[in-house]
């Protein structure tokens, strides 16, 4: 019997455990290297099939208006893909969120939603489209949406969407919120950005965390300098995880992270936070966890 509708779909938050930014392009892109990694937090999205062809987002984001979130852009565009590709549209879809993921966090949040997006309703609307497909679909969207669909510990190249899987460390993180948000557009366009650091190779990555209980050490965040000298909190809260071991931030920043070998270690760390964060735990997760709720394969040749 077909499904009408798919609730609690999880939508995880990506860390950078590194993040390299090895030249541009003469179109403005950042040519980058990085390792994502999936972990056990993130939002959780609800979708029901509508009578009609329009896609509803039912939740109110504040400062996210409905047309340009990033959701309700992904499920347009695969509407129109099954449109073309089955001769007529498919039934429209009402779109409910439970936001967990702060915006301009470097966690991954929006792209993560328009992923989950992606995959659940390729399958309530049985529209047959590979993962290879709607990667493709989403790539014009945003590098990071590509990731989540991947499904995957990846090492990714380019502007973010050359990926191929990677062993990492089954380990525990601690994240701490710093309360800002970071405007991606701000940390890539300073002219304090090094754009010049040696490419390193997947061989690399994986000989350092080869037999390691956590996922610290490797590389850096080239995005992290410019960060911390315009936003002070992101530097405050680098600076007080840093005692407890390699903090780093992810993505273009705010959230910063520190792994651990066992939920024990992260328990203790969590509990000493200053109250003026917001601070969580995460297990590392290896594959995204809604190919379970699909019953998709999580591996991709």
């Amino acid at each position: 019997m077909r499904r009408t509708s798919l609730h609690d779909c999880p939508a995880p938050a990506k860390l950078n455990l590194f993040l390299h930014v090895n030249g541009r392009r003469a179109d403005g892109y950042h040519l980058l290297q990085t390792v994502f990694q999936m972990v056990d937090h993130g939002d959780l999205l609800h979708f029901d099939l509508r009578a009609d062809e329009r896609i509803v987002r039912t939740t109110d984001v504040p400062g996210v208006p409905e047309q340009g979130d990033l959701i309700v852009r992904a499920l347009l565009l695969l509407q129109a893909a099954y449109a073309r590709r089955h001769g007529h549209p498919p039934q429209g879809i009402d779109v409910a969120i439970d936001k967990r993921l702060p915006m301009g966090g470097g966690l991954g949040g929006g792209s993560s939603d328009a992923a989950t997006a992606l995959m659940a309703a390729n399958a309530l609307w049985e529209a047959g489209f590979s993962r290879e497909e709607l990667m493709a679909l989403a790539l014009p969207l945003g590098a990071d949406i590509p990731f989540f669909i991947f499904g995957q510990t990846a090492f990714a190249e380019g502007v973010g969407e050359a990926l191929l899987p990677v062993e990492a460390p089954d380990c525990w993180y601690v994240v701490i919120e710093p309360g800002v948000a970071v405007p991606t557009a701000a940390i890539f366009c300073s002219e304090h950005l090094t754009r010049d650091t040696k490419p390193v190779r997947i061989t690399d990555f994986s000989r350092h965390t080869m037999n390691r209980t956590d996922s610290t050490g490797f590389g850096k965040n080239d995005l992290q300098a410019v960060a911390v000298s315009l936003f002070p909190p992101v530097a405050q809260a680098i600076d007080w995880l840093s005692a407890h071991g390699d903090a780093r931030m992810t993505g273009s920043g705010a959230c910063v992270f520190c792994a651990f070998s066992s939920e024990a270690e992260a328990d203790t760390v969590l509990q000493q936070v200053p109250g003026i964060w917001r601070a969580w735990k995460a297990k590392a997760l290896m594959h995204h966890p809604l190919n379970t709720v699909l019953q998709v394969s999580a591996v991709i040749e």
